[in-house]
């Protein structure tokens, strides 16, 4: 990663690697009320050299990146969840470095379906100016090159929508780091369909006891709207962000941590929980059409048939179209003492 890491008390042992849109959010809050098992704050990308995120997400420094753990250590395991890191073409080999021991979580969902939500994702949080997906879907080429990007737009990489439903190679690419025996792959629709047994499963692979999902499943990470365009438009900002990131070094941090409280607060105080409408049937044929071989090589990989995708109704379970409010922190929230900027 470029610097020395401090020797801590505690590591992570395990990591939920992504995708996006694919139940990641309830999956680290379902661990993180787990008696046995500690999650650090989501969305910290500490891996993943080669994702180049703008001033609107923070990364930590090693120290700080460490720092996260340090309430870990009663707990048998210690885990975070950064959704590009499955994505990321060096995220395996840093993690593998890192803690050759560790045990990684990746959770798929139907590629179309995945793209589409990430779509409305990323309109709410900015990084998307495009105000149709099928728009967004025809600006891929254009993006590719730099071109058609939106100035609050904080991650490019992302905008190529297709590229992130790639999955066969960014699992394989986990595969052969890690061993398949230490990654547990996770079927969205399984999640959506039976959360509890799925939960379950995830408890006896991370070889913490089996406990109940804590008050119940529900919706976690729905979709959401701005109230205020023009707010969110000035908390994403890359002029504030890029002077905010200049003057760091001399801020105390409890007023730094005082910014990063006002911040959340403002931006939650923004949203508002909104159903997301349906994928449009013509548009949601040919991206099935388009990415069945996809589908076929994934199958193929994890021994199991998910062609269904494609071509049956039951496999189209969407956990996020009801409105639901995330349960923990914004990515783009600033964490006093314990963020660098990207470049």
């Amino acid at each position: 990663m470029g610097k020395a890491i401090v020797v801590n008390t505690r590591k992570p042992d395990f990591f939920i690697v992504g995708a996006p849109k694919c139940g990641t959010t309830a999956m680290d809050h379902y661990l993180a009320v787990h008696p046995d098992i500690f999650m650090a704050r989501k969305e910290m990308h500490f891996f993943g050299s080669d994702l180049r995120f703008g001033p609107h997400f923070y990364r930590r420094d090693p120290n700080a990146y460490l720092a996260e753990f340090n309430a870990a250590n009663g707990h048998c395991r210690a885990g975070e969840a950064s959704v590009w890191y499955l994505f990321s073409e060096q995220a395996a080999a840093e993690m593998k470095a890192f803690n050759p021991d560790a045990r990684v979580i990746i959770m798929l969902r139907n590629p179309a379906e995945m793209i589409h939500s990430l779509y409305h994702q990323f309109r709410f949080d900015g990084n998307e100016h495009l105000t149709t997906f099928e728009e967004a879907l025809g600006a891929e080429a254009d993006r590719r090159a730099g071109r058609r990007l939106g100035r609050q737009h904080y991650f490019a990489a992302g905008l190529v929508y297709r590229e992130i439903a790639r999955y066969t190679r960014q699992v394989e690419r986990y595969f052969q780091t890690f061993g398949r025996d230490r990654v547990h792959v996770i079927i969205y629709d399984d999640f959506a369909g039976d959360t509890d047994a799925v939960y379950r499963r995830t408890l006896e692979f991370l070889g913490v006891p089996p406990v109940p999902i804590k008050n119940g499943a529900k919706v976690i990470n729905g979709n959401k709207h701005v109230k205020n365009p023009l707010l969110r438009a000035v908390l994403n900002d890359p002029s504030v962000r890029r002077a905010l990131l200049a003057v760091r070094p001399w801020i105390p941090q409890p007023v730094f941590a005082a910014l990063g409280n006002v911040e959340a607060r403002l931006r939650k105080m923004n949203t508002v929980p909104a159903p997301r409408q349906g994928l449009a049937p013509g548009v949601r044929w040919r991206l099935d059409e388009e990415f069945a071989p996809e589908v076929e090589r994934l199958s193929a990989l994890l021994g199991r048939d998910l062609t269904g995708w494609s071509h049956d109704a039951r496999w189209h379970t969407d956990m996020d179209t009801a409105a639901g409010v995330p349960e923990r922190s914004h990515p783009s929230e600033m964490n006093a003492g314990s963020a660098v900027g990207v470049a």
